[in-house]
């Protein structure tokens, strides 16, 4: 491999920041002269990566916004292609981001560049027929999730099942109690997260429904209340105060985090989160939540032909049945999930079963997922 080993990894999101931070951070104690570069976020960066390109130049959301974006992140892909041909790296990862990655990947494959693609995509869901054009495009896969290696060893193509980081550093229980305390928050209050997603199109397309659901816990059902909003950016948070102020919620007590979801998830007693990894976490921390989500309609309408899972959230995925209700699309109204919120609340005898669901899926997940990516790595390096 030489002296000096070259990285390239292009993250598409936050969930991308995060795998690819721990994975570099792995990766430098076992080489600890190699050079990272292409696309990733502040955690990467973190770790010395040089980022050509912000990850929030993917981060979009369906097909209708990636057709708005289309022209501006094709024109990103071109330059990172030709970037990374005239630099041959000797390994290229693609961290999540198919859709970006995956014929990027085929193109350095192609030119004699081994590439990996870490996080497959949900074939077992929808799409299975991808499964041809990844093997096509990578010389391994990195697979998160135990139903995952299967289906790839079928094809013939090389994966490794890895687990996933956030059941690594999650512990198995978390104190409730505890991370009030360390939030400044009554212990004996009914606590509600809102996790309204991390992405602006997310936040423009839920956080009007996430206040007004609030605003009806507080007028119909439980008036002392509280709910606490972590939030990944600036612009995001804006955008949540701005909603609040549209919904005229200003007496309703929201106590907005930049970051900190586990702390927001872990002080909760029910969790309402916009589908995504948000979810994992909450289920990794063992609390109740309802799953819901809103695209644009004919991104709706496009995906649920394609889909095949009877589930859209993560713990029901894994679990392989609907621990926690899912309430999506025009069913997501206030009402509804304002209901199916107090439910969980109520129900304590149904929270110790999904708790219980949740740490069989823990123990699963848990893998030492850095040290196990990164050894797949140098595997496929040498």
């Amino acid at each position: 491999m030489g002296s000096t080993v070259r990285i390239a990894l292009v993250a598409g999101e936050a969930s991308g920041d995060l795998l690819g931070s721990l994975l570099i951070a792995a990766l430098r104690k076992k080489l600890p002269d190699a050079i990272f570069y292409g696309i990733g976020g502040p955690k990467m960066e973190a770790q010395g990566f040089d980022a050509w390109w912000p990850l929030e130049k993917l981060a979009v959301m369906g097909y209708v916004d990636a057709l708005k974006n289309f022209r501006e992140i094709f024109s990103i892909r071109r330059q990172l292609k030709k970037r990374l041909l005239e630099l041959r790296p000797d390994i290229f990862i693609g961290i999540d981001a198919p859709d970006f990655n995956l014929g990027l990947e085929t193109d350095l494959k192609g030119a004699g560049i081994k590439t990996i693609h870490y996080v497959s995509p949900s074939i077992w869901a929808w799409r299975g027929g991808r499964i041809k054009k990844i093997g096509r495009a990578v010389n391994r896969v990195l697979a998160l999730f135990p139903m995952e290696p299967p289906l790839y060893a079928r094809e013939g193509i090389p994966v490794s099942y890895v687990g996933h980081p956030l059941a690594d550093i999650i512990p198995l229980e978390t104190n409730k109690q505890a991370v009030r305390e360390k939030l400044g928050m009554p212990r004996a209050v009914p606590v509600f997260a809102l996790l309204p997603g991390s992405r602006k199109g997310e936040l423009e397309r839920m956080a009007d429904t996430f206040v007004q659901t609030a605003k009806i816990i507080r007028e119909r059902f439980l008036p002392d209340a509280q709910f606490i909003v972590p939030l990944t950016t600036r612009e995001t948070r804006l955008q949540f105060e701005n909603s609040i102020y549209t919904q005229e919620a200003g007496d309703v007590p929201f106590r907005l985090l930049f970051g900190h979801a586990q702390d927001a998830l872990g002080a909760a007693d029910v969790s309402l989160v916009a589908s995504g990894t948000a979810t994992l976490e909450a289920a990794l921390i063992k609390r109740p939540m309802v799953i819901t989500y809103k695209i644009a309609p004919s991104s709706y309408w496009l995906g649920k032909r394609m889909v095949r899972s009877p589930y859209v959230g993560l713990p029901n995925i894994l679990a392989g049945r609907f621990v926690v209700p899912e309430i999506l699309q025009d069913e997501a109204t206030p009402e509804n999930l304002a209901a199916a919120l107090i439910k969980l609340y109520e129900d304590k005898e149904n929270t110790a079963a999904i708790a219980e669901a949740f740490t069989d899926i823990h123990l699963q997940l848990r893998q030492n997922n850095a040290e196990k990516a990164a050894c797949a790595v140098i595997e496929c390096l040498n």
